[in-house]
């Protein structure tokens, strides 16, 4: 059930008259998986994101343009999303991006950076292939380490190793989620992703919901009017948090009723 806090924040956005509503997707949307190319969106909440921006036309009144703004690179994200065209996307936490006007974003590294990344990448082959369960998922700027099929502990000490395999590359932007570690030779982050969103949206009110620790920088960017949503426990600078990706599902019926009354 929704807190009655959220219940009124998401009512007072009927009369918006131009809505970004940015979703995270593993966590948020769908539930974790062994295999990440498993996951799929609750189907209540994929249908409730469908009905968010769908049927919306400029000049006929309050608008809503839908996102996703996820840590997997483009291609992954779109296997397991299957979004319509018109759904803006960010991809690799920032680094890769799409919209229907100019189609992918290309992402070019520079020598320096390929060959940082190969070196990253063989560093992290190393751990992953250390430890029962461990997998490697590659991404355009970065290299991303997944621990969630090993053992508790042999998560932990493949991630402390990880760390430090890592420590003495300046260059990388090393973040840690739940069960995984990524590092990047592009420095980008969620915050950047929606910041971008928001631009090439053209919304003025955002609504940005999130589970992980990497989407604290999405809900730093929030300007006074917009409506962040912590999905789960832990810290966050989100005004509001909901306990169960059921909730999510709720609340985007909610946001969607509300939006096309």
């Amino acid at each position: 059930m929704l807190p009655p806090e959220l219940r009124t924040a998401t009512e007072a956005l009927a009369e918006v008259d131009h809505l970004l509503v940015a979703l995270d997707f593993d966590g948020t949307l769908a539930p974790f998986v062994g295999r990440p190319e498993d996951a799929r969106a609750l189907p209540g909440s994929a249908e409730a994101l469908a009905r968010l921006g769908g049927g919306d036309a400029p000049g006929s009144g309050p608008r809503t343009t839908t996102a996703l703004l996820s840590g997997r690179h483009l291609e992954s994200l779109r296997l397991v999303a299957s979004p319509p065209e018109e759904v803006l996307l960010v991809g690799s936490h920032g680094a890769e991006r799409y919209s229907p006007e100019t189609g992918d974003e290309p992402l070019t590294l520079s020598g320096a950076q390929e060959a940082l990344l190969a070196e990253v990448t063989a560093a992290l082959r190393g751990v992953s292939e250390a430890f029962a369960g461990a997998r490697l998922e590659h991404k355009p700027s970065g290299v991303v380490l997944h621990v969630r099929q090993c053992s508790p502990a042999d998560g932990e000490a493949a991630l402390a190793r990880a760390r430090t395999a890592l420590a003495g590359e300046r260059d990388v932007h090393v973040t840690e989620g739940k069960a995984v570690l990524e590092a990047a030779v592009v420095r980008v982050d969620k915050g950047v992703g929606l910041d971008w969103l928001r631009s090439v949206s053209g919304a003025g009110t955002v609504v940005f919901a999130g589970d992980d620790v990497t989407d604290e920088h999405a809900f730093s960017t929030l300007r006074p009017g917009d409506l962040g949503v912590k999905v789960g426990d832990g810290e966050t600078s989100a005004a509001f948090r909901v306990g169960s990706l059921e909730d999510v599902t709720e609340f985007l019926n909610l946001l969607a009723s509300v939006r096309t009354l």
